[in-house]
């Protein structure tokens, strides 16, 4: 009893020694508080580390604005937050912060407690925050982490407060990326997994936000892995993407929305997640069970189009290998091998496939991701995917097509913006025709192959080839007339690979289509004129905005270049975000970096939709 009793004392002098070191705070608060409020909570989400929020302390706020003060000569950040975001956040969310910085941030608000109300103006914070902390790719095309440097070449006064969202793929982690594929049965693109970055630059130049992917993803879980794609500001502020086998939605603060595994019928999201006007989602992804024609068993390779609901439910899909024709080859067989998509084989640059090639693969059991045709196999490559709600459509980016096609609920397709060469019959009714500004016909050669820039007023016409983004703009269109804004990469132009290398070109481009009619016209283009040094072989974005009327494009490999005799790398990629005022030829903003691997796409970011 003795003994017990000891122990009961002892448990209370150690009880009491713990109080006197510190133990629970009792009824106050003894974190460290610099101004009215509560105490600052650095990333308060885990995943945005050059965020924080300035706890309420226990006061209801409203009236905030919050402003993050610039370096000499910075970018200032300034923004309003409504009362049900402070809620939601429990205080001021905070946005913007210099990473490596003690940062200087003033806020106005008023606060209520019972009865009482102040209102506080210019309140002052000071916040410092840790490096920019990713795992780099390990690729020596990656140089600095996100970026070993960026020129500010241009930006006009009214673009003056834009911030960029940036999501890169600079390459394989070495031990990590690129371990498993599928099997039972073989097929998709499981080990297209390889690192990614999503970052926010100001136009100064600055990295003022970035996501932690390294705590996002399991590279020892199949489902938890794989590159950061398809980036969209939803209408409530917050990002969804998709990466490897899950999607995703979080905001800036990095709070996460949800984050789901894909319905167990498909796999491999990439490239696109489109958000539906009504709140669902169209996620690109891949079938995980096919029954080809001959009887085989496969996993397809981004050729299905999912839609979702809020919570997750499968409301309908578009198997494209079923709608579109999987052994149209033309433009496949005029790919450049060295450069398809994210899979870039400096040995194989210039190089192309045959039919016989193909005809071989196609009667072997080697499927996945390989640029070929039928069931099994990269004969589509959507890359891109838009909802158009006056009709209850989508419209599709294949690359491996060369071709923005739009299709009905019913599964029909509805037009094709594309060369006319190698559609079969059932087809060729929906092929656009292409017609200059007053609506005369534009004859183009090889079957509508080879276009020969006819020189009208807003500058010639070309189909897109291997292209990126096939975007309807929606505030500029209506039922009978759709703008429709693309990246034209520019690989196997007219179905061919040029003499030269150094021929190729990308562009940014715009078309208005007449849906009764079926034709479509070229009214904007910018890139031609850059010549090789802006081309993208792979990846990039054009995208219009409507906040500014301006089309905002990222050349996200440009520069990337080939020696064709040597078969290897010539060039690296020098990433570069255009924006422009809408029918300009000259950016009103020009921004380059270096040394980040291979880019992928960028957009602005809305600080109204994010925080009001």
């Amino acid at each position: 009893m003795k003994k017990v009793l000891s122990l009961f004392a002892a448990a209370a002098i150690l009880s009491t020694s713990a109080y006197a070191i510190g133990g629970a705070s009792g009824a106050k608060i003894d974190w460290y508080v610099q101004g009215k409020l509560g105490a600052v909570n650095l990333n308060p989400y885990g995943y945005s580390p050059l965020t924080a929020v300035i706890m309420n302390g226990g006061y209801e706020l409203s009236d905030i604005e919050v402003t993050i003060v610039p370096k000499e000569n910075g970018q200032i950040i300034k923004y309003q937050v409504d009362s049900q975001r402070a809620k939601t956040y429990g205080g001021i969310p905070v946005f913007g912060l210099y990473p490596n910085y003690q940062n200087t941030v003033k806020v106005s608000y008023t606060k209520k407690i019972n009865d009482k109300v102040e209102k506080v103006v210019d309140e002052i914070y000071k916040i410092t925050t840790s490096g920019v902390n990713m795992t780099p790719s390990g690729s020596a095309m990656q140089r600095g982490v996100p970026f070993e440097s960026v020129k500010v070449l241009k930006v006009e006064p009214e673009f003056a407060n834009r911030l960029y969202l940036v999501n890169n793929a600079p390459g394989k982690i070495a031990a990590h990326s690129s371990k498993s594929v599928w099997n039972n049965p073989v097929g998709g693109a499981m080990e297209w997994d390889e690192s990614s970055n999503a970052f926010i630059i100001d136009t100064k130049g600055e990295i003022r936000w970035y996501f932690d992917a390294d705590k996002l993803m399991d590279w020892n879980n199949i489902y938890n892995r794989g590159i950061m794609m398809g980036f969209h500001q939803n209408t409530d502020g917050a990002f969804s993407f998709s990466f490897g086998q899950r999607y995703a939605k979080y905001d800036l603060m990095g709070k996460e929305v949800f984050n789901r595994q894909l319905p167990l019928n498909y796999i491999d999201a990439s490239h696109a997640v489109d958000n539906m006007q009504n709140g669902h989602y169209l996620l690109r992804v891949a079938s995980a069970h096919a029954l080809r024609p001959d009887g085989k068993s496969v996993r397809t390779v981004r050729d299905v189009i999912v839609e979702v609901d809020e919570h997750g439910n499968v409301v309908d899909d578009w198997k494209l290998f079923e709608i579109l024709d999987p052994y149209r080859s033309n433009v496949i067989k005029a790919l450049d091998q060295g450069a398809v998509c994210l899979n870039v084989d400096a040995s194989k640059a210039g190089q192309t496939i045959s039919d016989e090639e193909l005809a071989k693969l196609d009667s072997s059991d080697k499927f996945g991701d390989i640029a070929g045709t039928g069931v099994g196999r990269n004969w589509a490559h959507v890359n891109s995917v838009d909802y158009d709600p006056t009709d209850d459509s989508i419209i599709i980016s294949s690359r491996h097509q060369s071709a923005i096609i739009k299709i009905g609920r019913d599964k029909k397709v509805k037009w094709i913006l594309g060369a006319h060469k190698g559609w079969n019959d059932k087809f060729k009714a929906a092929l656009l025709q292409p017609v200059d500004s007053k609506g005369k016909k534009i004859v183009c050669d090889d079957e509508y192959s080879k276009c020969p820039g006819y020189e009208n007023s807003e500058g010639g016409f070309d189909f897109t080839w291997t292209q990126h983004t096939g975007w309807r703009i929606d505030s500029k269109s209506d039922k009978r007339y759709i703008y429709i804004s693309a990246f034209d990469n520019g690989d196997a132009r007219g179905i061919e690979q040029p003499a030269f290398s150094t021929d190729k070109y990308s562009r940014a481009v715009v078309y208005k289509i007449d849906q009764k009619n079926m034709t479509v016209e070229q009214v904007w283009e910018y890139g031609k004129e850059r010549g090789n040094e802006w081309y993208s072989p792979v990846t990039s974005l054009t995208e219009y905005y409507k906040d500014t009327d301006s089309i905002v494009t990222y050349s996200a490999t440009a520069g990337m270049a080939f020696d064709l005799s040597a078969g290897k790398a010539i060039g690296e990629p020098k990433p570069e975000i255009d924006e422009f005022k809408w029918g300009s030829k000259t950016p009103s903003v020009q921004i380059q970096f270096t040394g980040t691997g291979i880019g992928y796409q960028a957009m602005p970011v809305s600080l109204e939709k994010a925080f009001k």
